[in-house]
């Protein structure tokens, strides 16, 4: 589940707790752990209270989002073959 949880924020760069809970098919709570761990690890940052998802659909409101950010480096799915 935190290999899912950590290619989907990769990928998506930005996403509600919500968002990456529904991803995992897991509860807030649940995730809430393991993104802790990978904000300890310096991979992901917790965004202040307010921030933008920045998407183009504005629907949800900012400051009812608890929003994640992925700070590492970017992973990769296609491998090169030698």
């Amino acid at each position: 589940m935190l290999t899912t949880l950590t290619e989907y924020l990769a990928q998506h760069r930005r996403a509600s707790l919500t968002e990456l809970a529904r991803a995992v098919n897991s509860t807030p709570e649940a995730v809430e752990g393991m993104l802790a761990l990978l904000e300890r690890k310096g991979r992901v940052r917790r965004l202040p209270a307010g921030s933008s998802c920045e998407r183009p659909c504005c629907s949800c409101d900012p400051a009812a989002q608890t929003l994640y950010e992925w700070c590492g480096n970017l992973i990769t799915t296609d491998r090169q073959q030698p």
